[in-house]
């Protein structure tokens, strides 16, 4: 019996449904990393995070991105938070626990944040351990959550490297075209870095193609090119363009919710098992 081909151009294996997990290890924490803007790391953070969810676990989202828009496309008005990850990061009399806020979806907490982040950056460069205050500061929660997923901002600068200081693995959404694919070879050297110097448990879990255009050769090549470059790294699910994303972020709730049979809800829930079968302590 021969295989389907995926959108990735290699067999698409059939993932099996997730197992419980051992409640007594602590959450698999994941970066979701990519310095370019716009490639859909924030609509994957909660679309992934639900999808998990959806499986049994529990699941943290961590805004560490100073637009707050993971914060936004929860439906919480990120400009009206009295405190955000900023003071706890700064503030070490401020609990992270002090912070979680509840979702629309029972079991998907959220960390928020907004603008105040910005200032982080700044003032941590003086910090003793500047890149592990994110490590220090999820600590206490690391076995209240199954997974703890981190929305990076858009560049490679210390907040970026706090989160990959904190992770076990890191998730690198693309978008699928040509540019996309210059800026991973430098995020790997980011990657390397921290391996070497703060975290040498970091992985990379895996490059997962979004926005993705059926319908041109372009996409496809690019994601041929992808293959190539990074083999079994790269994710056989593929995350294709559909309006449905926009309209969930803007009614504050994942596709999975909003939209629950839609093509891209089914794509996140087989995200979802990829990704605990590649983190098999998630």
């Amino acid at each position: 019996m021969s295989m389907e081909l995926g959108p990735t151009g290699r067999p698409m294996p059939v993932f099996p449904d997730p197992q419980p997990r051992d409640p007594s290890k602590p959450a698999t924490i994941i970066a979701l990393c990519n310095q370019k803007g716009g490639v859909g790391k924030t609509t994957t953070t909660i679309n992934l995070g639900a999808a998990l969810v959806e499986t049994g676990r529990k699941v943290l989202l961590v805004d560490f991105d100073p637009q707050g828009s993971l914060t936004v496309g929860l439906g919480v008005n990120a400009h009206d938070l009295d405190q955000s990850i900023y003071h706890v990061l700064m503030d070490r009399e401020i609990s992270i626990k002090d912070l979680i806020m509840s979702t629309t979806v029972e079991g998907l907490d959220l960390v928020p944040s907004n603008i105040d982040l910005s200032a982080a950056e700044m003032q941590l460069v003086t910090e003793v351990g500047r890149e592990q205050v994110l490590a220090r500061v999820l600590k206490p929660i690391r076995h209240d959550y199954d997974v703890i997923l981190i929305d990076c901002q858009p560049s490679l600068g210390l907040l970026t490297v706090n989160a990959l200081t904190a992770a076990n693995g890191v998730l690198i959404p693309l978008e699928c075209e040509y540019f996309a694919l210059r800026g991973v070879a430098l995020l790997k050297d980011t990657i390397e870095k921290v391996r070497d110097r703060t975290n040498d448990e970091l992985q990379i879990i895996g490059l997962l193609g979004t926005m993705y255009d059926s319908r041109t050769l372009h996409g496809k090549e690019v994601l041929q090119t992808l293959v190539q470059g990074w083999g079994d790294l790269v994710f056989h699910t593929v995350i294709r363009r559909t309006v449905k994303f926009s309209d969930s972020t803007v009614a504050g709730e994942p596709i999975t919710e909003y939209a629950t049979s839609s093509p891209g809800a089914e794509s996140y829930r087989q995200l979802a098992r990829e990704v605990l079968v590649r983190c098999p302590d998630a």
